[in-house]
């Protein structure tokens, strides 16, 4: 049988689950903290869109962000060269925070969603599903995924005026990656306990 109780994760206030309508979420009433959010996604259609936002990965990580060429001198770069880059500098630990935050921390999000959702596709629990999920759960805040974007965005228009930039694959991959791994990875996989 399914939990019926929901905690906030702000107060830790104890509520009953509601039954939500298209756009609608719960918040408590202490401290305004969202509790539940609907979500209309099936287990197929999260799968669907876990293995499409794994391919967007490979996109996003191995094709340019960004092409900037400059009198014929050409260059391009990808997320790992940002990585690299930022490791050569003397902040080598912020590196390790945008390695972690751009590049390992998503990928680990969408094996454990392909994971689970795999087994969850023929209604069983996946080996391991509360270590998954635990690991779901603490991976959320470290994907940052959509501040990669912001700042990838911020440089194409600050360079533009300088050089000649050529947004690349990488960064409408990036894009869309960044958009479905908030549908798919947010606060809303908790239900996942529910439905297993």
């Amino acid at each position: 049988m399914a939990n019926q109780r929901v905690i906030c994760e702000h107060c830790d206030c104890v509520y009953e689950k509601v039954t939500l309508a298209k756009h609608q979420k719960a918040l408590c009433t202490r401290c305004e903290g969202v509790l539940q959010r609907y979500n209309g996604l099936s287990v197929q259609q999260r799968l669907a869109l876990s293995v499409t936002a794994a391919v967007l990965w490979v996109f996003a990580n191995f094709y340019p962000v960004m092409s900037i060429s400059l009198q014929g001198l050409k260059n391009s770069a990808t997320l790992w060269d940002s990585v690299v880059a930022l490791s050569l500098g003397p902040i080598t630990f912020i590196a390790l925070v945008a390695a972690i935050s751009i590049i390992i921390a998503p990928v680990f999000q969408l094996l454990l969603l392909i994971w689970v959702l795999s087994f969850a596709l023929s209604g069983r629990r996946s080996p391991a599903f509360k270590l998954c999920m635990r690991w779901l759960e603490a991976l959320r805040p470290w994907s940052m995924l959509e501040v990669c974007l912001l700042g990838a965005m911020v440089a194409v228009f600050k360079l533009a005026g300088m050089l000649d930039v050529i947004p690349g694959t990488g960064l409408f991959a990036l894009a869309a990656l960044s958009l479905l791994l908030i549908r798919i990875a947010g606060r809303d996989v908790r239900d996942l306990w529910d439905t297993l």
